[in-house]
């Protein structure tokens, strides 16, 4: 479910706003973490390094800064490859090691699978959100981990898919809600829901593939109209829209009780 991309690729996206001392420090980082997780590779068989790159591609997308994406990309590094949180510091800054001793210590917050210890997630919401408040930066990264590992589910035994799809519907896309990255909610949303109700989103992705054309050309024509009557009135905006995502149309159907 995940799109391939290379290291090039994560380096031509922030060379379009960073300046180039920062780039060299985000090539720094991704040659420092390939070297520390070689020979590591995911359930899903793809070489581990794969991980990080996607999550500091996605923070890349959102134009965060060189120490955020340099984080992302030696995140694991402290628990999947036994490197002292010094020798991060050291190398990349302290700025960088106290991002990834936060994004470790954040993933060790554990989630109730049953129903009698749920009590606890109001107090690990808590703990995330001390984390925002200590740097924000810290719970950007998780979320962009989190949607990774969501997009990788399928290589997870089918018993742990429920579950984590779960705490992502609950913790982390109302997370990445209330801190307004709307592209990271509704991709959380949808993924997970792909693997709590498969069959409903099954159901809905093909009626709207069907409609896909139709939708994209109307999205379209309004923008155009918009953009024409902004520019009679001399206003300078940036237009764009997107269909409704699958998730989104759920709720909508179960609102009015069509499903």
């Amino acid at each position: 479910m995940a799109e391939n991309i290379s290291p090039v690729q994560l380096i031509e996206k922030v060379k379009e706003y960073l300046p180039p001392d920062k780039v060299n420090l985000v090539q720094d980082a991704y040659d420092f973490s390939h070297k520390a997780h070689e020979g590591q590779f995911r359930l899903s068989g793809e070489p581990y390094i794969m991980h990080p790159l996607h999550v500091a591609t996605t923070l890349a997308d959102l134009q965060l800064d060189a120490s955020a994406i340099a984080a992302a990309l030696l995140h694991d590094v402290l628990e999947n490859c036994g490197i002292p949180i010094i020798d991060i510091e050291t190398r990349f800054g302290p700025e960088v090691a106290k991002l990834v001793d936060g994004a470790t210590r954040l993933g060790k917050i554990t989630w109730a699978e049953d129903i009698a210890r749920r009590e606890s997630q109001a107090k690990n919401l808590r703990k995330m959100l001390v984390a925002m408040a200590e740097d924000i930066r810290v719970v950007f990264i998780k979320l962009a981990d989190r949607l990774h590992n969501m997009q990788t589910l399928q290589a997870m035994p089918l018993e742990k898919q429920y579950s984590i799809a779960q705490e992502t519907m609950e913790i982390h896309a109302p997370l990445a809600h209330r801190l307004g990255i709307w592209e990271l909610k509704w991709q959380l949303e949808d993924l997970a829901f792909r693997f709590m109700e498969p069959e409903k989103y099954k159901q809905i992705a093909k009626q709207l593939a069907v409609r896909r054309v139709q939708r994209e050309n109307f999205i379209t024509q309004v923008i155009q109209m918009l953009r024409e009557e902004f520019d009679k009135v001399g206003l300078k905006a940036e237009i764009s829209g997107r269909p409704k995502h699958i998730f989104s149309i759920y709720q909508k159907m179960k609102k009015y009780e069509t499903v």
